[in-house]
């Protein structure tokens, strides 16, 4: 399976019958699948379909989904008001008597507001439901088309990824090649200071000094952390290759690489050693940031 990213950008439209219809879309990241409807009053029926479709398709990101639809091609339809005409006629007839004027012509009478009504023509049954159909069709197509820009930018996205682990990778060789994270060497080091402390004082233990530093020396090696950031590394490959929705996995596997550069940076008794420790924190930095775009 490819990878997906979380971001991307769709519409669709189309006409069914007196209906013209249109969906944008557009998708960012999100730490689970929420889908935000704006539908037009009226349009609720489709919004449970739409939902549906949703789930199936996207496993994470925060879509906006925005639904336009307009009546074009409805012959409109005259229509007089019949209360408010009645209403009309009852208060000319009440004042025809108490008031001096002359007898209202029809045109006056139809020019009054809410007397005669322009209505679209009324819809049957069966073109709304063709219409709704119509509609959850098209926001299927929006969607197909919201996931092909995702895996686009998923493919973009593995390869900064995988480029970013064999970085990781390379420094992590480099850090077991460095002469000073040796046992012997961390040791050696460690004895000449006590023996400068033991030239300058008669009254430390020699024995118990070089114990100590054998455990300081066992405690300074980073074989444990080279041997972790290589198996994170290989199962990070792993995930990449295999694809589908792995974000929040690579996300995991980001936070353990830190630790590891982390403690690896804590550890370090060499100057060389901690320059390398601190261009794996910027490359897994990188690398976590890049996997927060991933679906």
């Amino acid at each position: 399976m490819a990878l997906s990213s979380m971001t991307g950008f769709a519409r669709s439209h189309g006409v069914s019958g007196t209906y013209a219809w249109s969906w944008e879309l557009k998708s960012v990241n999100a730490k689970g699948l929420e889908l935000r409807l704006r539908i037009p009053p009226g349009w609720d029926a489709v919004e449970v379909p739409v939902r549906a479709k949703a789930a199936e398709t996207l496993s994470r990101g925060n879509v906006y989904a925005n639904l336009t639809v307009l009546r074009e091609g409805a012959a409109p339809v005259v229509r007089i008001n019949e209360p408010v005409l009645a209403a009309v006629l009852a208060a000319i007839k009440n004042l025809s008597g108490r008031v001096d004027a002359e007898r209202p012509r029809l045109d006056g009478v139809l020019g009054l507001k809410g007397v005669v009504e322009v209505i679209d023509e009324e819809e049957s049954e069966d073109l709304r439901r063709a219409a709704e159909a119509a509609i959850v069709a098209g926001f299927a197509q929006a969607l197909s088309g919201l996931s092909d820009m995702r895996r686009h930018e998923g493919g973009a996205l593995k390869k900064i990824l995988a480029s970013r682990l064999g970085e990781i990778a390379q420094l992590s060789e480099r850090a077991e090649k460095v002469p000073g994270r040796q046992p012997e060497a961390i040791r050696k080091k460690i004895a000449e200071q006590i023996a400068v402390l033991l030239d300058a004082s008669s009254r430390f233990d020699s024995d118990r000094l070089h114990q100590e530093a054998i455990l300081i020396a066992t405690k300074a090696d980073i074989r444990e952390e080279l041997d972790r950031l290589a198996a994170h590394v290989a199962q990070a490959r792993k995930l990449l290759a295999g694809g589908g929705a792995v974000g929040r996995r690579l996300d995991f596997l980001s936070q353990e690489l830190n630790r590891e550069t982390n403690t690896l940076c804590s550890k370090s008794n060499d100057v060389e050693l901690t320059n390398i420790g601190l261009e794996l924190k910027s490359v897994v930095e990188q690398f976590r940031e890049q996997v927060q775009n991933l679906e």
